[in-house]
This record gives C-alpha cells, sequence and structure tokens, in this order.
C-alpha cells in the first residue's frame, strides 16, 4: 500500500539524495525542517554540504510547481512541504509544547495521519524522536534504505569442508572450482572432511571463481610483519594483490587493522614503487569530549590525532626509542615524508581531490556516513589502491550507529565485485590486556 513519509531533518543531512528513495509513495518535508537546514547551510563538515545539497534540489523542483500543493517524484510519489498549524501544534501534550522543531515534525506527522487515508510513517535517525512519535501513537522508522544486517555481515570468509583429494589438486596448480556459491576474492579454510587436522588456505581469484593458494610472502614479512593468524594472512593476501583496488578490514581493537595495512603499503610504495606515494587519512572524530583548538602550525595540530598512525610506523621501523639517538636522527614516518612517499592528513581534505597512483588508506572509517565514503571512493584516480579499516563497535560519530556506516556499507554493497575484498579480523594481538579488554569489557 502506498504510505507517507514525513521526513525529520537528520535524514536529509545523513543522505541529500533521501528524497527520491521512497519508491512511489509520497515524502513529506515539514516547514521546520526548511529552517534547520538554512541553520547547517554555513557549516564547513559534510552536514552543510548536504545542506546545501537539499536546498538546491528543492529549489530545482520549485520550478516545477508548488511545493505545498506536491510536485511529481521520478518514482510516481509527490513531494510535499507542509505547514505547521498552530491548532495541530497545541493538540500535543504539555511536555512537548513550544516551537522546538522536533515538536513541530511531530506536529505535521499527527496532522498528516488525522485527514489522510493512507499509512503516515515519520522517519527520524533521531532515537528520542522516534520513541515521542511512539508514545503519540505515530509509526516511526529509522532511515533503513543504507543500512545493512550487521547480524549477517559479510566477514569475507568461510570454512568448506571437502575431501582430501581436493586440497591435493588445489596444489597440483591447475586450479580448482567448487560446486557452491561463492564470492570473488573470498578467503577460504578447505578442511579435510575425513582428518579435520588436514586443512588448506585458498582464495577466490577473479570472476572465474577459481580457486588457487595463497600467494607466499616475503620471508622476512611484510615490512618486517608476520601474520600471527589467519584472518591476519588473508587480509595481507588482499592488500598485496594488485588487481584488487578496494579492501575493507574489520576488527575490534588490537586485530592489527591498521597495522597490517600500513605494512603493506610501505612494502608496495617503498620497496615495490608500484606507487608514487601512501597517503593515510583519518575522520577527526574525539573519544570523550573535546579538547578544543590546538596551537601551532598544521602538523603540529594534527599531532594528537594522528599519534596512533605514528606507533604503527615506529612499530614497522623500530623506532619507538629515541634516547640516545642523535638530534638529525629521524623517525621512519618522517623519513618517508622527507622523501615524499608518505602524506598523513585528515580526511577533511581528501573531498574535491583526484588522488591517482596512490595506496590510500582511510583508518577509523566505520565514523563516517556511506555518503562521506562514496565521496572517498570517487577520488580514486587511475592505479590508487583504497583500504578502509575500522571497527564497527566503537563509533564516536552520533550520526552513523554499527549498521550505518559507510565501512559496514561498503563491505556489504561490494562483496560481488572483482575488484574489491573484504575481511573480518576476530583475534587480538596488541597484548593480552587488550584482547582480554575488547572481550570482557
Amino acid at each position: 500500500m502506498k504510505k507517507v513519509f514525513v521526513l525529520d531533518t537528520n535524514v536529509l543531512l545523513h543522505d541529500p539524495t533521501a528524497l527520491f528513495r521512497f519508491e512511489e509513495n509520497d515524502v513529506v518535508l515539514p516547514i521546520t525542517l526548511i529552517e534547520e537546514l538554512d541553520r547547517f547551510k554555513k557549516d564547513s563538515a559534510d552536514t552543510g554540504r548536504n545542506a546545501r545539497h537539499v536546498s538546491r534540489t528543492l529549489d530545482e523542483l520549485r520550478q516545477q510547481g508548488s511545493l505545498v500543493q506536491g510536485i511529481p517524484l521520478p518514482q510516481g510519489g509527490h513531494l510535499k512541504v507542509a505547514l505547521c498549524h498552530r491548532d495541530t501544534l497545541e493538540q500535543l501534550p504539555a511536555e512537548l509544547e513550544g516551537d522546538k522543531g522536533d515538536n513541530a515534525i511531530l506536529a505535521v506527522a499527527m496532522e498528516y495521519r488525522q485527514h489522510h487515508a493512507l499509512p503516515v510513517v515519520l522517519v527520524s535517525k533521531d532515537t528520542n524522536l522516534r520513541i515521542k512519535a511512539d508514545a503519540l501513537g505515530l509509526v516511526a522508522e529509522d532511515y533503513e534504505t543504507d543500512k545493512v544486517n550487521i547480524d549477517d555481515l559479510y566477514t569475507g570468509a568461510l570454512e568448506v569442508v571437502v575431501g582430501a583429494d581436493t586440497i591435493s589438486q588445489l596444489f597440483s596448480g591447475g586450479g580448482l572450482h567448487l560446486d557452491q556459491p561463492l564470492y570473488p576474492n573470498q578467503a577460504l579454510t578447505l578442511i579435510d572432511e575425513v582428518n579435520p587436522a588436514h586443512t588448506a588456505l585458498a582464495f577466490v581469484r577473479g570472476k572465474h571463481h577459481t580457486i588457487e593458494p595463497l600467494a607466499k610472502l616475503p620471508h622476512a614479512g611484510v615490512s618486517r610483519v608476520q601474520p600471527r593468524n589467519r584472518e591476519q594472512r588473508f587480509a595481507f593476501e588482499l592488500l598485496l594483490q594488485d588487481d584488487i583496488s578496494l579492501v575493507t578490514l574489520m576488527g575490534k581493537a588490537g586485530t592489527g587493522k591498521t597495522l597490517l595495512a600500513i605494512a603493506a603499503g610501505v612494502q608496495k610504495v617503498a620497496d615495490e614503487r608500484l606507487y608514487s606515494r601512501l597517503l593515510i587519512a583519518r575522520p577527526i572524530v574525539p573519544l570523550g569530549r573535546d579538547i578544543g583548538y590546538l596551537p601551532g602550525d598544521l602538523t603540529e595540530k594534527l599531532n594528537p590525532w594522528m599519534q596512533p598512525l605514528y606507533d604503527n610506523f615506529d612499530l614497522i621501523f623500530g623506532t619507538q626509542d629515541m634516547r640516545g639517538k642523535p638530534d638529525h636522527w629521524r623517525r621512519g614516518h618522517e623519513e618517508m615524508m622527507d622523501q615524499g612517499l608518505l602524506q598523513i592528513e585528515p580526511l577533511t581534505y581528501i573531498r574535491g581531490r583526484s588522488i591517482p597512483q596512490q595506496f590510500l588508506i582511510v583508518d577509523e572509517a566505520q565514523n563516517l556516513t556511506p555518503h562521506e565514503v562514496k565521496t572517498i571512493l570517487t577520488r580514486a584516480g587511475e592505479g590508487t589502491k583504497i583500504v578502509l579499516t575500522g571497527d564497527p563497535d566503537q563509533i564516536d560519530n552520533p550520526y552513523v550507529d554499527a549498521a550505518s556506516n559507510g565501512l559496514t556499507y561498503v563491505a556489504e554493497r561490494f562483496k560481488p565485485e572483482t575488484i574489491a575484498g573484504h575481511i573480518t579480523l576476530y583475534k587480538g594481538e596488541r597484548s593480552e590486556l587488550a584482547e582480554r579488554s575488547a572481550m570482557l569489557l
């Protein structure tokens, strides 16, 4: 049945194309939403850009007729801007009185429910607004278009029970095919049906789904980093394959996501020279209360935010201890920066750039919205490889959650693509304390 969807402002700030995502149903924008967009439009962050995008879209649609009467949408529904009448606002409970934007949105939804035969649904990413709507008897939903089912999220790896002859055939050099659905670049653990201790690690190569053994790693490891478990070995396979342009790595704290990505990037940039530069970016989202403005130039301002990356470089280059070193001695990442092989910057400066022939790592990608990740991926020029790392359970961005952040969205949407690969890491390798903390707390 056709429905009427009343949108909250945060839906459009999250996805500026949401107006066209409700198929043949009608979309209603309370007039207070336009006011709130106006307050956000000068913001330099993505919320400001999204607000300006929505305003331009509405202005273009306005040329087709009256927004109050309704503008036809491409999918068959209509878009309307609804006024909030004072008598409807006065019907709200005393606790919800006033000119607060959320209350005006609730009033519009109630008015549509009273005067229209179609089912009315309030769509908001604000949990408290959905709770208030439910208390008023309104149907309220989260914006689900870019959400994934976190319980069934693609892990990138699969265990398959096979015969011993199948494992032998894997290493015969002719390639192997299994009669079951598999995704490109999926990691496999083949288990002997008779002797479960007899296993083999393999990968699904390309669009033809040929199963082959893992490529051999350098004897000294990848930038002196050796994989410590099966998932880390799978991650290196994705990171070192040059025909895989997009890699997503998920895992709890201490599983080695960032370290593996940086180690592979250093190998490809500094040793093999396959990319012109290793570019690392991370969103500036603080854990807990922010410390405010920082003094100094751009490098000094970024040091507190980028210190986790510097720690990984120190581990790779063995430069953790600077005691007793001469004044001219440089840390590993500083040497690479001096040579123009490494650039570390906040994600803010990625927008608008074209990034060709670079190894790009986006750390803490779980704090990005799907729209922000799309912006990053569309920056990739010819020959660029992008690696997204993050932990969906450690989100500091209030506008996304484990099911709606850009990292999980990309991992799920790109799983059938031959140019992409994904691995979820489970075992913490930072320390016994870090592993137990991640498990128990």
